[in-house]
């Protein structure tokens, strides 16, 4: 699966009383659906997946999937700290038509217990239903995926990149130079956009379902029939080792270190600025990118890094999405962060 562009990160809404709110999401997903990302993250660290149950994880990962568009690539957080609870997990991911599956470090590991780290992801890659991403996140103690162990288990052939949320200076370039054996065949379009399970379930089912009896149109006479829709056409492409930049701030410093694309939380709340730094980069040019992410700077230290699931949540209500309240045990903001949050997203509205 091609990790490329802009990736958000969904965030998870409740009604006030604290119920999940499935309408909301679907809302959610399909005015998202009409933007310029390439793909939709289901339950990332920013999607409260913790504070779920099992049923209402499952609810949410189906309900994104039936409001998406098709050509959106569909990755969804199944982190548990077992083995088995993340396959299971995978398991329904696979069914309900995602791409691939984003897995964190188990909270009960840390820093300094490899042996287990590299148990725990292989295990997971050896038999999950979908190719995985690794997450290794700025914020939690021991939540940094050491870079050594990150070239490492991108030997496996399942394992097809990583979000690294991490500021270390130059550590995805060195992933990047660590990984460069590392190679993948995927399937994309004629432009060279993925091509997701979802568009190929489709094209595959076609013909059969746009066959026409060859009877029925010539009074019993033998004829041939033929599909009236051509199959999408594709191309493979050759990839390494996908890396996706994990914050805000970090966009065009992980372009730089030729990170594929992006998962900032901050595009939840506003994805058409978090989009055109990438739009700029890709175009070649380096100063409008800058520009972009500059405008960014601000407004996404403080919402996303020091308000974070609630601040994100109010810049989406701001924004036409859906955001509410987060689930109690996390608060909502105060009135003068809500107002802070606002004159900082001026201009930023999608």
């Amino acid at each position: 699966m091609l990790l490329d562009g802009l990736h958000i990160p969904l965030t998870t809404p409740f009604y006030p009383d604290g119920r999940l709110n499935l309408h909301k999401v679907e809302h959610n997903v399909a005015r998202y659906s009409k933007t310029p990302a390439a793909g939709l993250v289901a339950l990332s660290e920013f999607g409260e997946p913790s504070l779920l149950s099992e049923d209402e994880t499952r609810h949410v990962l189906r309900s994104v999937v039936g409001a998406a568009a098709e050509e959106k690539v569909l990755i969804a957080g199944v982190s548990r700290d077992s083995v088995v609870g993340t396959l299971e997990l995978a398991e329904s991911a696979a069914e309900f038509g995602y791409d691939a599956v984003l897995v964190k470090r188990p909270s009960v590991l840390r820093d300094g217990q490899t042996k287990e780290l590299l148990a725990y992801f292989r295990a997971v890659a050896d038999r999950s239903a979908l190719p995985v991403v690794l997450y290794s996140s700025e914020s939690g103690e021991g939540a940094v995926l050491p870079s050594d162990l990150v070239i490492e288990l991108a030997g496996h052939s399942k394992i097809l990149g990583i979000v690294d949320g991490s500021d270390e200076p130059g550590r995805i370039e060195a992933i990047k130079a660590g990984t460069a054996s590392i190679k993948h065949d995927v399937t994309v379009t004629p432009v060279f956009a993925a091509v997701t399970g979802r568009m190929q379930i489709r094209s595959e089912g076609s013909e059969a379902k746009d066959l026409i009896l060859a009877t029925a149109l010539t009074d019993g006479i033998a004829a041939v029939a033929t599909p009236s829709r051509a199959a999408a056409k594709t191309r493979t492409k050759v990839i390494g080792f996908q890396i996706l930049a994990g914050t805000t701030t970090g966009i065009l410093a992980g372009l730089k270190d030729n990170a594929t694309g992006a998962m900032p939380a901050f595009a939840a709340a506003a994805p058409q600025a978090c989009y055109e730094v990438l739009a700029a980069w890709k175009d070649g040019d380096e100063g409008l990118a800058r520009e972009k992410q500059v405008r960014l700077q601000e407004v996404a230290a403080r919402v996303e890094r020091q308000m974070g699931v609630a601040g994100i949540k109010f810049g989406c209500d701001l924004n036409g999405y859906y955001g509410g309240k987060p689930r109690l045990p996390l608060l909502p903001l105060t009135g003068e962060e809500q107002a802070e949050i606002e004159r900082l997203m001026q201009g930023m509205r999608n």
